[in-house]
């Protein structure tokens, strides 16, 4: 049973009709190269933690958001994370800065979180006991997550490494990308 929701996870994550988490996970990460991977993975951890929470509050139906809010709102989170990416300084290590990317993180999590309980809420059917699905469908998010973003951050170090690309170019690609689908998608799914 773990095993299953845990592949349900990892495969609902990395599959590519779910391209707008998938392009929420790039703009996180347009910033930064495969060296940077701690900051990386504290960011998508923060993402899942947030993601979590609203997630099993939602399958559990204590908290209930009209799906349409959210599927408008989860291109808004693609956007502001592109968006903040065209003003990203390499040079720059605040740590108040990165404290900050990670409290958006949760906080974006919490809104990609609320996108997935319709669908886990149907995998789950007549369950008793939702908390090991919950939480082995939330380790194969987190573990999709991180195949994800290893891929982009060693992409786009083999483009600045070997193929000299610069850094900041690749960034703007990324971001210029990421946000461009983003008003898209924002159109598409307007609520009102």
């Amino acid at each position: 049973m773990f095993s299953m929701y845990l592949h349900l996870g990892i495969e609902h994550i990395t599959d590519l009709n779910g391209y707008d988490h998938i392009l929420f996970l790039m703009a996180l990460s347009a910033v930064y190269l495969l060296k940077d991977w701690k900051k990386v993975l504290i960011l998508v951890t923060a993402f899942t933690i947030g993601h979590s929470f609203t997630l099993a509050l939602a399958t559990l139906r204590v908290i209930k958001i009209p799906t349409d809010l959210i599927e408008f709102l989860i291109p808004v989170t693609i956007f502001i994370s592109a968006f903040s990416d065209f003003f990203y300084k390499e040079n720059i290590n605040d740590k108040r800065l990165h404290h900050f990317k990670y409290a958006l993180a949760m906080f974006f999590g919490l809104i990609h979180g609320l996108g997935f309980s319709n669908y886990l809420r149907d995998l789950l059917g007549n369950e008793e006991n939702i908390v090991s699905p919950l939480f082995a469908f939330n380790i194969g998010l987190e573990f999709g997550q991180i195949i994800i973003v290893l891929s982009y951050l060693s992409f786009a170090t083999i483009l600045v490494s070997f193929f000299k690309v610069k850094r900041r170019d690749l960034t703007l690609i990324t971001a210029g990308a990421a946000f461009g689908v983003s008003i898209i998608l924002m159109l598409e799914r307007f609520p009102y």
